[in-house]
């Protein structure tokens, strides 16, 4: 590894360094960086994992504890196991263990681990706690917990990370991978350059050329059976019903969704104008929503455009007519703001009614925030950052 030096054309390298000389330890500090930046696992993949729990011992009849317990996309529990500069001989072995006790877990379970953690993190912030199922139910992208697989059965994954890894181990890794255990292995290297340091992580397993050994596709069973039929017939569900609100929408004064199709999603999302930051109609099995979603790529951007309507707001909820929900979500990349009102979504007898409240404060909204949004806009457009360069949709 190299660092560039623009001013003099020049590339210097970087002096690779054991983890012990400079005095870090598994526990205090590769622990704690996966831990707070769990995207260095990512490689690039868009791959996004949520740290649920560390150095878990909520095992029956063993003190055994893993380093770090994940969740990824598609509801997988993720082992994580870490070590400095050199796995040993046993770390398979007792990543193995772990993923067998994890195995057993309920969905109600792993809410309740997780909800230990969010718990913990909060006594040492002096914060309220975040609620476990909310974080979940975002992360995943579901409208409702039981529609969340999670934990299924034979999708437990395990993620090793270390300096130095012995053969014995990343064979075993590419031999277990054929049997649809899904093992990454990711090499570390902390570098010095004067007093820089820098690290570098590097997937090594599964490399390009060794996709036979990926996971493949297993059999689902009980839980994600009656998951995915429940999912198959909401987005039937859900298809009717936008079916319905987008024919009512082309018949209202408000356009924002002439253009747009029926989805098998529980939101709608139609341009306000400045890319990334849509109008958004939510139909949930309890609830019914309009808003505002803040969510470009920069997240400097999205605070920007909140903070700046959060300012008038006033005004906006008095031309609205109503007191809206803002939510700045500060530890997130996106910003909303909101209205909502409870309701049996599923019940189609209540559809009609659900779908005037929706054209009604949809319209009301985006008569609300036309102007301030095309102000704001046009400060957008003489920021620094590079989000700052969004045009209109």
């Amino acid at each position: 590894m190299y660092k560039i030096d623009p001013a003099q054309n020049r590339i210097a390298p970087l002096e690779a360094k054991r983890f012990g000389e400079l005095g870090f330890t598994e526990r205090k500090h590769l622990q704690e960086w996966l831990e707070n930046c769990p995207q260095a696992l990512a490689q690039g993949d868009g791959e996004e994992l949520l740290i649920i729990q560390k150095e878990f011992d909520g095992f029956d009849d063993t003190r055994e504890r893993l380093d770090l317990l994940a969740v990824d996309k598609d509801g997988n529990l993720v082992i994580i196991e870490n070590k400095l500069d050199d796995t040993g001989r046993d770390v398979i072995w007792q990543a193995l263990k772990y993923a067998g006790y994890c195995a057993n877990l309920s969905k109600s379970q792993v809410v309740d681990i997780y909800q230990r953690y969010l718990n913990q993190k909060a006594q040492e912030t002096g914060q309220p706690p975040a609620n476990a199922a909310d974080n979940l139910i975002e992360f995943l992208e579901v409208d409702g917990l039981e529609a969340a697989q999670i934990n299924r059965i034979k999708t437990q994954r395990l993620i090793f990370v270390a300096a130095r890894y012995r053969k014995e181990v990343t064979n075993t890794a590419l031999w277990l991978s054929q049997f649809g255990i899904a093992c990454q292995c990711f090499k570390v290297t902390p570098y010095q350059a004067g007093n820089e340091l820098f690290l570098n992580v590097e997937q090594i397993i599964p490399t390009p050329e060794s996709t036979e050994f990926m996971i493949g596709m297993v059999a689902k069973e009980d839980e994600e059976k009656i998951a995915d039929t429940e999912q198959k017939q909401r987005h039937t569900l859900r298809s009717a019903f936008w079916e319905q609100a987008l024919d009512a929408f082309s018949q209202s004064d408000c356009a924002l969704y002439n253009n747009i199709s029926p989805a098998k999603d529980h939101w709608l999302s139609a341009g306000s104008g400045i890319s990334g930051m849509p109008y958004q109609l939510i139909f949930g099995k309890n609830e019914v929503r309009v808003g505002l979603s803040l969510q470009n790529s920069q997240a400097e951007a999205n605070t920007f455009v909140f903070e700046r309507l959060e300012a008038q707001k006033d005004e906006i909820e008095a031309a609205f007519g109503h007191p809206l929900v803002w939510l700045p979500l500060y530890n997130k990349k996106a910003c909303r703001i909101q209205y909502a009102k409870a309701v049996d979504g599923y019940d189609k007898a209540n559809w009609p009614e659900m779908i005037d409240w929706m054209v009604t404060h949809m319209t009301q909204l985006e008569n609300a925030l036309r102007d301030p949004l095309k102000a704001i806009n046009q400060e957008l457009k003489h920021m620094n950052f590079k989000a700052a360069e969004v045009a209109h949709d």
